[in-house]
């Protein structure tokens, strides 16, 4: 496969991290057509970006203009390549190949969307390393609409951490949302497997990318992934999505016991509390107080 591919990376205060990232991913055995950063303005922005090389493209936004749907939607619609591919400025390519895994399951004309696999960073703990292999394993496959009975809301997962999306496609689809809190990736999956197309996880993209959060950001964090799903009643409401969440915190906890760290279960039952709790707020966030909402989320620029 030797189609136009452009990157796009939202960006929010960046530092020397996200300079190497894009040095990774000028790099990579598949060549991307351009690098397109879309950067929140704060005051801060290596110059060092600015004349790295000639693909990379730079955008500065204001604060207020940031979106999670939105912003991304912007890049696409700037972009004239064949396909999309979306990462976030802390997910870091694990070799050259990355962008060439990703885009191999293109090959099948069906496929609309291929997403990455996300590699816990040196730092991870080890609830978050087993997190990630249950989220992300080593085998790749392709999902479609017959998938939905078996694997339930397992079937739309998709990430803009890293993902390619077939521009055709999602341009048919109208594109990302331009508002919307979170889960713009899974959104766009969902409707793409409505629409008879496939969406394909390749195991081979790697990407080192994970998160040490505290039990408030995981609250806030799927109160913001619950008020996406409640604002989009159309493809999740009659989707098993709770089961899933119970199944990763039992297989963790078997984990953990395994590995003779039985003391860490409590600290999983408690951040699984805090999950749990965030997610049934979110659900129910049209019943909440404005102070309690803002308390609440990730993102208190989606509700001014």
């Amino acid at each position: 496969m030797n189609k136009a591919v452009d990157i796009i990376i939202p960006t929010y205060r960046p530092d020397e991290k996200v300079v190497f990232l894009v040095k990774k991913l000028l790099k990579q055995t598949y060549q991307a057509d351009r690098i397109h950063l879309i950067n929140t303005e704060t005051g801060v922005f290596p110059s060092e970006l600015e004349v790295l090389d000639s693909r990379v493209k730079i955008t500065h936004i204001r604060k207020e203009e940031f979106d999670h749907g939105g912003t991304r939607h912007m890049g696409a619609m700037q972009s004239k390549a064949d396909f999309v591919v979306f990462m976030t400025q802390d997910a870091l390519p694990a070799n050259d190949r990355m962008l060439e895994e990703l885009m191999r399951p293109f090959e099948d004309p069906q496929v609309a969307a291929s997403y990455g696999r996300q590699l816990p960073a040196s730092d991870c703990n080890l609830i978050e390393r087993y997190t990630r292999e249950f989220n992300y394993p080593a085998e790749s496959r392709v999902k479609s609409l017959k998938d939905l009975e078996t694997l339930g809301i397992k079937t739309y997962f998709c990430s803009d951490v890293c993902a390619a999306y077939r521009k055709t496609v999602y341009d048919s689809l109208g594109g990302f949302e331009e508002k919307t809190i979170f889960n713009e990736d899974m959104i766009m999956a969902a409707r793409m497997i409505h629409s008879g197309a496939r969406v394909a996880y390749a195991a081979e993209a790697k990407v080192i990318h994970s998160h040490n959060y505290s039990c408030m950001q995981q609250l806030k964090r799927n109160f913001d992934l619950a008020v996406s799903q409640a604002e989009h009643p159309d493809i999740f409401e009659n989707v098993r999505s709770e089961s899933e969440g119970i199944r990763l915190v039992k297989d963790t906890a078997a984990y953990l016991v395994k590995k003779k760290k039985q003391w860490m279960v409590i600290s999983l039952v408690v951040k699984s509390g805090f999950k749990y709790i965030g997610y049934r707020l979110g659900k129910n966030y049209r019943k909440l107080p404005e102070w309690l909402i803002r308390k609440c989320t990730m993102n208190p620029g989606y509700w001014e």
